[in-house]
């Protein structure tokens, strides 16, 4: 059989390229709010923080409450929240090819992780979606139900392959290769104090949103001022006990100047009188 050479897609003109698939009749967005409050400020804490800290050295797209197209004979999956490596963002978002995550629009694969948040029994968390991102290829799944509605862990998160799903074990997962891993942490975003599922980095350091990292950086502010505030005041100390020294050797100087001043005087006197001051000895 007679191998064809391989053509890289930069050497393609426009015209050689195939036509973009027509996703005129694919639904984007239907308007229908149907998560709860809980969910919707987990979702934002899980993108704000991402975009806001993680520098992995390559660009990513993370998105929350999307639609995931792999193909157009497959119907559409709406992750809470997914993440995309190594993908330019789509400049443009209102174009229709880019409302939704179409697959062929970033590279042709699906996200490497997606994140599903729990709020009852009937969203198929731990068996129909886990299916599903496994035959579309996602990388890792993560599964967080904070209320226990399908499983005694609040916190679980799947490595998928073609060959099935794995179970890691760990407390604080990492994916492999990113750098990046997931955490539940105790905590307060926008008012609301609950354990919240955070994104960590490879030294399980959480990844701060902007507000929390500006805190951050304003406490950190507030420390050094106190402590340069402490040294300039413990500076002022020692410039008072150094000018207070110098005053009393000053005040010490004069005072032997004028003792030194009297004897000599004394020693005047005697002489004045035929005694000489070097043959009196002192009383014992």
């Amino acid at each position: 059989m007679q191998t064809l050479p391989a053509i890289a897609l930069d050497d393609l003109e426009e015209g050689d390229l195939p036509p973009r698939p027509d996703v005129s009749h694919l639904i984007t967005e239907d308007d229908t709010p149907v998560d709860n409050q809980f969910s919707e400020k987990q979702m934002r804490l899980l993108t704000e923080s991402l975009y806001a800290s993680w520098q992995p050295g390559f660009p990513f797209i993370t998105m929350a409450n999307v639609g995931v197209y792999v193909a157009l004979n497959r119907p559409v999956i709406v992750p809470d929240v997914l993440v995309k490596t190594h993908v330019e963002p789509h400049q443009d978002l209102w174009e229709k090819d880019h409302r939704a995550y179409f697959a062929w629009t970033y590279d042709g694969k699906p996200p490497e992780i997606v994140v599903e948040i729990v709020s009852n029994k009937k969203g198929g968390e731990l068996d129909s979606k886990l299916r599903n991102y496994q035959q579309i290829g996602v990388l890792w799944y993560v599964v967080y139900d904070p209320l226990r509605c399908l499983a005694e862990r609040p916190l679980t998160v799947f490595s998928l392959s073609a060959a099935g799903s794995r179970e890691c074990q760990q407390d604080s997962p990492m994916f492999d290769g990113m750098s990046l891993g997931v955490t539940l942490a105790d905590g307060v975003f926008e008012g609301t104090p609950s354990t919240w599922l955070r994104w960590c980095d490879a030294h399980g350091k959480i990844l701060l949103t902007g507000q929390e990292r500006a805190a951050t950086e304003a406490q950190r502010a507030s420390t050094e001022a106190r402590r340069a505030t402490a040294e300039a005041l413990r500076a002022s100390t020692e410039a008072r006990r150094a000018t207070a020294e110098a005053l009393r050797a000053s005040t010490e100087t004069r005072r032997a100047t004028a003792e030194a001043q009297r004897a000599d005087a004394l020693a005047a006197k005697l002489r004045e009188l035929g005694v000489d001051p070097d043959s009196i000895k002192p009383e014992l």
